[in-house]
């Protein structure tokens, strides 16, 4: 049973990777599913034993990154260290620059917000508790720093990485995670 399970996620990996190439040479919109089949080398008809259509292989995408950077990022640092989770958060875009790119490009700012924004949401009620006079500032700071987040990834990604990971910790905390922590503290 163990061999089928590693043979879905190969395949499913597979896909995609192919998906990831493909959407940067020619855009997600241009990609079909044939040709993410051939580039992965799977038969046309075993995507569709994987994935209903090219929306839900983009979101699998998605949620694997997101389940990284549960890992990765101890939500806890945000408040004791946010240079050093400012850091980790660019090495990991550093690391995984194409798959940030095309999920950037691909993907209504919105949909890839949603669930890094509910993710913070539980982590800052797990941090500071819900109180009924705070939520709205709780949600409203949530919603600002995964946008501000994005938004600084992106032009990062779009300006070739200019500044070291380092660095780019360093200007988040300054910028984002150190005003927002005093909104809502």
């Amino acid at each position: 049973m163990e061999k089928v399970d590693r043979r879905i996620k190969r395949t499913q990996k597979l896909l995609q990777e192919a998906l990831i190439s493909l959407t940067l040479e020619k855009g997600y919109d241009a990609v079909t599913i044939r040709e993410i089949t051939d580039r992965a080398d799977v038969g046309y008809t075993t995507f569709f034993r994987h994935y209903p259509d090219k929306e839900t292989l983009l979101a699998d995408v998605l949620n694997l990154m997101k389940e990284e950077f549960q890992v990765a990022l101890t939500p806890d640092l945000i408040v004791s260290e946010p240079e050093k989770m400012g850091t980790l958060l660019f090495e990991y875009v550093r690391e995984n620059r194409d798959l940030c790119r095309v999920l950037l490009d691909s993907t209504n700012t919105i949909a890839l917000l949603k669930p890094l924004q509910e993710m913070g949401l539980q982590e800052a009620e797990r941090m500071f508790g819900p109180t009924e006079d705070r939520q709205v500032m709780v949600d409203l700071a949530v919603n600002h720093l995964m946008t501000s987040i994005v938004m600084m990834i992106r032009w990062w990604l779009d300006h070739d990485m200019p500044y070291t990971p380092e660095k780019m910790g360093d200007i988040m905390a300054e910028l984002i995670i150190r005003p927002l922590l005093k909104a809502v503290q």
